[in-house]
C-alpha cells in the first residue's frame, strides 16, 4: 500500500501512468481509497470493458470524493493523452472506454461513475431492449417484485434477459436484440410491455416519470434507452457511502438480494465465482421483435 503522500506509478498496457494522491478516501464511510478504486477496475476491467468498448462514455466526477462536490463529463479533456480512443457525436467529442489504460487514466481523474450510450460510437442502433426500475421508496421488495413480474412476461415472449443491480436503488433489465431495429421501434416494444405491467398491477407500477406524483409506486422507465443518452455500465461503481457496484445477478438470486451487498470489496470475489453475469448480453444470440412489432401494428 502506497504512503500517504507518495504517488505511484503503474504499467498498463505498455503505458505508464501516475496515480496521484493514491491515498486519498474517495468513500470514506467505506474505507475505499483512489488506490483501492484503482486496484477493483483492474481487477473488474475484463468484462467492464467488455461492454463499454466503442460505446460512447459519460462519467461523474467526484475530485474529492463522494461528499463534495461533482461534475458530468461528457467531452474529453483537452489534457487527455492522444491514446484515449474518442468519438464525436453531435457535436461532443466523446472518451470511448476501450481499455484499461483510459479506465486507470480516467480513474485518476476521480471518475467514480460510468454511463455508456444505448448503441455504439459508429452508428444509433440500440444493441438491446433495457428497463429501468426505479423506485419511489427505500424498499427493495417492489422493485424485486416488478422485475420478477417482468421477468415472466418476456419468458411468455420468448426474450431472453439479463438483470443488474443498479448500484443505487434499482434493477434494469437487458434483453439482447437484433442490431437491426430502431430506437422508435425499440420504445414501442417498450411502451407496450409497460403499459401492459402496469394494467396489471396498478397499486405496484407506473409510467409517471414525475417523482412528485408517482406516490409509493415504483416507475418502469422504458424512455431512457434512446440515442445519445446513457445508463450505468456493469461493474461501475456509485456514489453511494457503501461504494455500492452495478452488478450483474442470476434470476433467482432477485428474492434475496439488496443492491448494498454488491460493493467494491465484494464483486471481485463474486466475479471469481460466478464469471460474468452479463456475458450473454453479448452473445451472438440475439432476439427478433419481429412479431410485437407486427403485432402492434395490427393494433387498433
Amino acid at each position: 500500500m502506497p504512503t500517504e503522500a507518495a504517488d505511484i506509478t503503474v504499467a498498463i498496457e505498455g503505458r505508464e501512468l501516475t496515480i496521484t494522491n493514491p491515498s486519498k478516501p474517495l468513500w470514506p464511510e467505506a474505507n475505499v481509497t483512489k488506490w483501492d478504486y484503482i486496484r477493483y477496475l483492474m481487477e473488474v476491467a475484463a468484462p467492464f470493458l467488455a461492454y463499454t468498448k466503442d460505446r460512447l462514455l459519460t462519467v461523474i466526477r467526484y475530485p474529492h470524493g463522494i461528499h463534495d462536490k461533482h461534475f458530468y463529463q461528457k467531452n474529453i479533456p483537452e489534457y487527455a493523452p492522444d491514446w484515449i480512443a474518442s468519438s464525436v457525436w453531435e457535436n461532443t467529442t466523446y472518451p470511448l472506454c476501450n481499455d484499461m489504460a483510459t479506465v486507470v487514466w480516467m480513474a485518476n481523474q476521480a471518475a467514480l461513475e460510468w454511463h455508456v450510450s444505448f448503441h455504439l460510437a459508429a452508428d444509433e442502433m440500440p444493441t438491446e431492449l433495457v428497463f429501468d426500475l426505479d423506485p419511489s421508496t427505500p424498499e427493495f421488495a417492489p422493485v424485486a417484485e416488478t422485475a420478477l413480474l417482468l421477468k415472466e412476461l418476456l419468458d411468455e415472449l420468448q426474450l431472453p434477459s439479463v438483470v443488474k443491480t443498479s448500484g443505487a436503488t434499482g434493477l434494469q433489465l437487458y434483453i439482447p436484440i437484433e442490431r437491426r431495429y430502431t430506437f422508435e421501434e425499440t420504445r414501442q416494444v417498450g411502451h407496450f410491455l409497460a403499459t401492459y405491467l402496469v394494467e396489471k398491477r396498478p397499486d405496484l407500477i407506473t409510467l409517471e416519470r414525475l417523482v412528485k406524483n408517482r406516490g409509493t409506486k415504483l416507475y418502469i422507465d422504458y424512455l431512457q434507452p434512446w440515442r445519445g443518452k446513457t445508463l450505468t455500465a456493469p461493474y461501475s461503481t456509485r456514489a453511494r457511502k457503501e461504494a455500492t457496484v452495478s452488478t450483474p445477478l442470476l434470476w433467482e438470486e432477485v428474492p434475496h438480494i439488496h443492491p448494498t451487498d454488491f460493493t467494491v470489496h465484494t464483486v471481485p470475489e463474486r466475479l471469481k465465482k460466478r464469471g460474468d453475469l452479463f456475458a450473454p448480453v453479448r452473445s451472438q444470440k440475439r432476439a427478433s421483435l419481429d412479431s410485437i412489432l407486427a403485432f402492434l401494428k395490427r393494433k387498433p
